[in-house]
């Protein structure tokens, strides 16, 4: 067994579009892995096309955890994350493999990744979050982000208003513990990681991405988008659903109940996309032990990309995780 007494993680993310999922299989497959998906709306059925979900048949024989296991309407939140990646980390270690974090979800990456806690009852903050969300539907998101900014400036400054459920939850923090959810998280961000970890970030130039972003929008409104949209509402999930305020899915309810054309909604979705990738650079840049990996340094190569984090991981690939 390794010298290091702290189990071995590796996570692989970047802005949405960036290429993750290609590589994070050729990792897995390398390095005898199993990935754990770090995304708010890949856990959810029939939310397949535009949460660019991994099918079974892509998944070249690599297990795959938190995709396609909740029910639209069920509640899927940072606690929730936390608590399924950790088990689905344990199954994995058991079986002497290295676990994966793939995905775009910086918030829910670090809650594991540091092993933070959050001093708050999942289950004691409905009646005070139904009551924001109303809020939210009488008066706009940007209401319920000034309410945050009078309590807590410093989160609200780094926490979109369209981001409503990260909004909600910042406020439900201070309203537990009378703490704002900033200073617990700069508290928290001192604590060191529990983990063997190797933390890669991918970027592309951001015209390439942003490109790249523009295409699989496209892509999605050809593969279905619309109908699988459709078909969520003839099933009864409600538009104010959480996994129905996703980027791509609100923009076409927004199409199918006539208040703007297919073409505003696209154009809505791409940009809703890139602003949102932006986002996400912002966020892992400001993350400790980070390694950034341009596609451009690499000649746009996954491969030559995958055999550089080998090469960084080499002790990693040797660990036996077995105890």
């Amino acid at each position: 067994m390794s010298i290091n007494s702290k189990l071995p993680l590796i996570i692989l993310t970047g802005p949405t579009g960036v290429g993750k999922t290609e590589l994070s299989i050729k990792l897995a497959k390398e390095l005898d892995g199993e990935i754990i998906s770090a995304d708010s709306i890949q856990v959810y059925k029939y939310m397949d096309i535009g949460s660019a979900k991994i099918m079974p048949d892509e998944m070249q024989g690599v297990e795959h955890h938190l995709i396609n296991f909740l029910e639209p309407d069920e509640e899927f939140n940072i606690f929730l994350f936390k608590e399924y990646a950790k088990a689905a980390m344990d199954k994995i270690y058991a079986k002497g493999k290295i676990p994966i974090i793939a995905g775009g979800t910086g918030f829910y990456i670090q809650s594991v990744l540091y092993d933070i806690e959050f001093n708050i009852e999942e289950d004691e903050n409905k009646e005070v979050r139904s009551k924001y969300m109303e809020l939210a539907k009488e008066h706009g998101n940007a209401y319920v982000h000034k309410l945050l900014e009078e309590i807590d400036p410093e989160s609200a400054a780094t926490i979109h208003a369209n981001n409503l459920k990260r909004v909600i939850r910042a406020i439900e923090y201070y309203e537990h513990s009378g703490e704002k959810i900033s200073e617990h998280n700069k508290r928290e961000a001192k604590k060191t990681s529990p983990y063997d970890f190797h933390y890669f970030v991918l970027n592309r130039n951001r015209d390439v991405l942003y490109q790249r972003i523009n295409d699989r929008v496209d892509i999605m409104i050809k593969n279905g988008l619309v109908d699988e949209v459709r078909k969520l509402l003839d099933m009864g999930y409600s538009r104010d659903l959480t996994s129905m305020q996703g980027i791509g899915y609100k923009e076409i309810v927004e199409y199918l109940e006539d208040e703007i054309t297919l073409e505003e909604a696209i154009q809505k979705i791409k940009l809703d996309t890139r602003h949102f990738a932006k986002r996400q650079l912002t966020w892992f840049r400001r993350e400790k032990t980070v390694t950034m990996l341009n596609y451009e340094d690499f000649d746009d190569n996954t491969d030559t990309i995958c055999e550089y984090i080998i090469k960084k991981v080499k002790n990693i690939k040797n660990y036996n995780t077995k105890k």
